[in-house]
């Protein structure tokens, strides 16, 4: 966490990228070290992305059972 609705991410393609966290979901969700989470770039700078969901822990298992995870 960086403060100000904004965290360090590191992305599948090996980028770590600053990710702000969107009102919608900053509202509804805690985002903790060690989630699984949805990122789009920005179109305009790499290194910058916003953060589209977060997996819960029960959505993650399901998805490495059915090996749709590389993780």
């Amino acid at each position: 966490m960086l403060g100000a609705n904004h965290i360090r991410v590191r992305c599948e393609d090996g980028v770590t990228r600053t990710g702000r966290i969107k009102g919608k979901i900053k509202k509804r969700l805690w985002i903790r070290e060690g989630d699984l989470l949805i990122v789009v770039p920005w179109s305009f700078q790499d290194e910058k992305c916003d953060i589209v969901y977060r997996y819960v822990r029960a959505q993650v298992d399901w998805l490495k059972r059915r090996n749709l995870l590389n993780r």
